[in-house]
């Protein structure tokens, strides 16, 4: 079973979010389950420096503005997955974020960039590009490779099968109808039935349209983006498809995540060895200028900064959880009128409150690691890998009863503490109310160390590794392709 992945970004070399996670990790874990897997991506300037052994294997264009286009194969170094590099120096090799500007705006010729993207992977499919290896099937990730399903679509004379994954239906690459034309698809395309959007025509919603198959990456996303408060607009043509939309929910990298061997932490440990975890803590404290308290239980939050989150909820909850003895760590970037507030409340707070306006891989390890809780508030959330990293950690999660957070925590009420099945605490509005709420739930249970250790190892004992997402998606993928090529 040939199988290609269409993504922008890849762990470690472009991560803006658990998409770069995904397209590092579930290659791998679908090649030890016997799939031949390999990734298509944009020749970014991190992507061109880390595929390894580029080969030639021909040259494309000129097309969508770019007068020199060569796709490359290779390997992604850290995983020996094989990558197809789409080098096109004009539309990808820039500085900074893949989607946005320095004045953080999209590239204005984002169309291009990604329609590139889509097209590469569906010529791909049709063995144009390279006859030595044409995939059975096409799976592509979030808007940006999704017009891959579209183009597909227009070849009808290609065998290759076609699967859409949403990682998050809110970013949905919309672009002005005048510039169809642009994409180089028949004028049928641009019907409401296919890409038109309210005047306007979209990339996500050329995957949810086209692929043979729709994924989430969660079973509850699966369902809420079905329904208005969460559709973002396209929740009537999810509908529509029926049960060619399901939720397979995420894994993590155990390689990568593992406060066992993890050497971006402090101190190592386990679930039969947790002393580390408290040295991870104290240095924690003192690298976040926090006061070094062991007494004090410390919530993380790791995540972009913006009101998807719920972050601002977090914010006019603050002064309740400081006055229950909280600590409070955040890292990220994002809205900046949340920055700046986040930064105003630890010059308010010094040594209660620590914020670094950055994304370091690093520290986020290392505040997985010393954290006592972990919090996502999120409005709406995917699938949400951060509070499984918590869960793997040892670092209780503290999450909205939304899509993945509500599949992959369960809340500490009196009979889950009872039947031992708790592994976090859970609430339901996104208020501050609620969230607070929350939090003071952890905090007194935090003061019961017997208690608080027995929920920690619950936690650390759930298996949210890649193995049993791959296992789904081969299922998938078998079913579409028929028995023969589940027998290869």
């Amino acid at each position: 079973m040939r199988v290609l992945h269409a993504g922008a970004e890849v762990f470690p070399l472009v991560k803006t979010g658990g998409l770069a996670d995904v397209m590092g990790a579930l290659p791998q874990a679908l090649v030890a389950q016997g799939a031949d897997v390999r990734l298509v991506l944009p020749g970014l300037p991190a992507i061109v420096r880390g595929v390894d052994g580029q080969r030639l294997v021909c040259e494309i264009g000129p097309m969508f503005g770019a007068a020199r286009i060569s796709l490359r194969l290779g390997t992604v170094g850290f995983s020996g997955v094989p990558a197809y590099v789409v080098d096109a120096p004009r539309l990808y090799r820039r500085d900074g974020n893949p989607y946005l500007d320095a004045s953080g705006a999209e590239w204005s010729d984002n169309l291009q960039r990604f329609a590139l993207l889509g097209w590469v992977a569906a010529h791909l499919a049709s063995g144009e590009l390279d006859g030595d290896w044409v995939p059975d099937l096409v799976h592509a990730h979030d808007w940006h490779a999704a017009l891959a399903c579209a183009y597909m679509a227009a070849q009808p004379a290609s065998p290759a099968r076609s699967v859409f994954t949403v990682h998050n239906l809110a970013y949905q690459g919309l672009f002005d109808a005048h510039d169809f034309h642009l994409l180089g698809l028949p004028g049928r395309f641009m019907l409401p039935g296919a890409l038109e959007f309210h005047g306007r025509f979209s990339f996500m919603k050329a995957g949810l349209a086209y692929a043979q198959r729709v994924t989430t990456v969660s079973p509850s996303y699966a369902a809420e983006i079905a329904r208005p408060e969460f559709g973002c607009g396209l929740d009537g043509v999810i509908r529509a498809r029926g049960v060619a939309v399901s939720g397979i929910l995420n894994g993590v990298d155990g390689k990568v995540w593992d406060p066992a061997s993890d050497t971006l932490i402090d101190a190592r440990y386990c679930a039969t060895a947790l002393q580390g975890k408290a040295r991870c803590k104290a240095a924690l404290q003192q690298a976040l200028r926090l006061a070094v308290d062991a007494r004090a239980p410390v919530l993380a939050v790791v995540s972009r900064l913006t009101a998807q989150k719920g972050l601002d909820l977090l914010l006019q909850a603050l002064p309740d959880l400081l006055a229950h003895g909280v600590q409070l760590a955040v890292q990220g970037t994002g809205d900046a009128a949340l920055e700046a507030a986040f930064m105003a409340a630890a010059q308010a707070h010094a040594g209660r409150v620590a914020v670094r306006i950055a994304y370091d891989e690093s520290l986020a390890h290392r505040m997985v690691a010393g954290a006592d809780m972990i919090l996502v508030p999120s409005r709406f959330e995917p699938c949400g890998l951060t509070q499984l990293y918590g869960l793997r950690y040892g670092t209780v999660p503290v999450v909205r009863r939304v899509g993945g957070l509500a599949d992959t925590v369960v809340d500490a009420s009196d009979e889950a503490l009872a039947e031992d099945r708790a592994t976090g605490f859970v609430f339901d509005a996104a208020t501050p109310a609620a969230l607070s709420d929350a939090v003071t739930r952890a905090v007194a249970l935090w003061g019961h160390p017997g208690a608080w250790q027995r929920l920690m190892l619950r936690g650390m004992a759930q298996d949210f590794s890649w193995e049993p997402a791959a296992g789904h998606y081969m299922a998938l993928y078998r079913e579409m392709l028929g028995t023969e090529l589940a027998s290869d």
